[in-house]
């Protein structure tokens, strides 16, 4: 059964965001000193992003943070960025792990405030490659820390296919797969804006005369190509994902082999023993690089940035990476953890740092050509895809 986006949701998370690509500095003042913890820190994090050892008692980063520091760590899960962002508009939190197509509409939308480096004494541990990454800085100015980072990983049944998809051209054209059946009916799509890029990523490989740049940068022939290609995926899509347990679940129960997905999935399937690999096929991948942002209302700040300081641990961010599947922004967490073992951090794609087109926010005003198609096109036209218009 097909989902649809709900628009309302999708249309409040774009509120505030241009189509151009000024974007002002937000109204909130950047903290000078810290004082002592409120008591609590309310967090919007993706799932398995924040885990108190409820699932796996070996993943814990959050009881020893409370102890600590006397915050008691509250949290929301959010599926989609559009989320994040609609549930950051309505308030009442005070961080949000924002990818990168969510966090220039923060900054712009005036959601998120400056965050003070010198306050966070981790910060120089954090990886050169993420320190000043355009999705959190803006102007010099930083409104994060880096959190994780890591590919949307095409992941498949090792049943369907005796060897690994060398191309996403198994989730977009029908074709028969190694177990002699259709893909037909047995793939699934992300169920957000963003997977415009997926298909933009496609085009740059197997029609280099579109002239596509970048997945995020689209003219509206460009455009109009990537719309085609994911209406003809619609006729394979069973569901449109967007919850990964339902996911996990598809993909166990209802004879889904392949789809893009998160590491987060994969590794708990392989966990249970059932027949699931990932790639990244030769096109390469979209990915996240998601940072910890604070709300410029934040009522908890002090139990915020005593939060951004923890989350930088090595031990913390080495945890993270071995349960989600994903890379640390803090490479000394690459060696000497337990869980995450000393190749665990190649193993998760340290090295595909190049490979991936992180998530931005497209935005009229483009670098690559000058003209593209804004977010708020990707939000309506995309509901009509899923709906079969």
């Amino acid at each position: 059964m097909k989902s649809i986006l709900k628009a309302g949701v999708a249309l409040a998370a774009i509120a505030g965001f241009g189509a151009g690509t000024s974007i002002d500095a937000a109204a909130a003042e950047m903290m000078s000193k810290l004082g002592s913890g409120e008591g609590q820190v309310d967090i919007v994090a993706w799932p398995g992003y924040i885990e108190r050892g409820e699932t796996d008692k070996a993943f814990d980063w959050v009881t020893a943070f409370e102890q600590k520091t006397g915050c008691k760590v509250n949290v929301k899960s959010a599926n989609t960025s559009d989320e994040m962002v609609a549930l950051m508009n309505e308030g009442g939190f005070d961080l949000v792990t924002a990818s990168g197509d969510a966090s220039l509409r923060l900054i712009a939308g005036k959601r998120v405030q400056p965050v003070n480096t010198a306050l966070i004494p981790s910060w120089s541990t954090v990886d050169e490659r993420l320190q000043n990454a355009p999705w959190h800085t803006v102007d010099g100015t930083h409104y994060g820390t880096p959190y994780q980072w890591g590919p949307n990983v095409l992941m498949y049944s090792t049943e369907a296919f005796k060897e690994a998809p060398k191309s996403w051209k198994v989730v977009f054209e029908e074709m028969t797969l190694d177990d002699g059946k259709s893909n037909a009916g047995r793939v699934q799509a992300y169920d957000g804006p963003i997977h415009v890029a997926d298909a933009a990523n496609f085009l740059m490989h197997h029609k280099p005369e579109l002239g596509i740049k970048s997945p995020y940068e689209l003219n509206e022939d460009q455009y109009k190509a990537a719309l085609d290609l994911l209406r003809e995926q619609r006729k394979l899509v069973s569901r449109y994902w967007h919850d990964a347990f339902i996911q996990i679940d598809d993909f166990k129960n209802e004879g889904v082999v392949a789809s893009g997905s998160w590491p987060f999935q994969v590794n708990l399937l392989k966990g249970e023993g059932q027949k699931i690999d990932s790639t990244i096929p030769v096109e390469g991948a979209t990915g996240w690089a998601d940072t910890t942002m604070m709300h410029a209302d934040a009522a908890h700040p002090n139990c915020a940035y005593m939060w951004m300081e923890h989350s930088l641990s090595p031990k913390v961010q080495g945890d993270l990476a071995a349960w989600f599947g994903s890379v640390p922004a803090v490479p000394a967490a690459c060696k000497g953890n337990e869980l995450l073992g000393d190749e665990g951090c190649k193993t998760n794609g340290f090295e595909d740092f190049a490979r991936i087109k992180f998530w931005q926010t497209p935005v009229s005003k483009c670098e690559s050509q000058g003209q593209c198609v804004p977010y708020y096109r990707w939000v309506s036209d995309y509901i009509g895809v899923i709906g079969g218009r």
